[in-house]
C-alpha cells in the first residue's frame, strides 16, 4: 500500500465539529503537525473531508 503524508496548514478554529473529529482522527493536533498514514480508502475519505484544512503528499 501507498503512504502518503498529510500536513495540517490552516486552524480548526470556528469550523464544523465533525471536521475537528476528522483532524483528531488522522492524528493531527496543531497547524505544521505532520502525520504519514497507508493510502486506504477510509483515510483518503477523511482526507477529503477535511481538504481544505490540510496537505497531502506521497511518502
Amino acid at each position: 500500500m501507498a503512504k502518503i503524508k498529510v500536513k495540517q496548514v490552516r486552524s480548526s478554529i470556528k469550523k464544523l465539529q465533525n471536521q475537528k473529529r476528522t483532524l483528531k482522527a488522522l492524528g493531527l493536533k496543531g497547524i505544521g503537525q505532520v502525520v504519514e498514514h497507508e493510502a486506504t480508502p477510509n483515510i483518503l475519505g477523511m482526507i477529503d473531508r477535511v481538504k481544505h484544512l490540510v496537505s497531502t503528499e506521497e511518502a
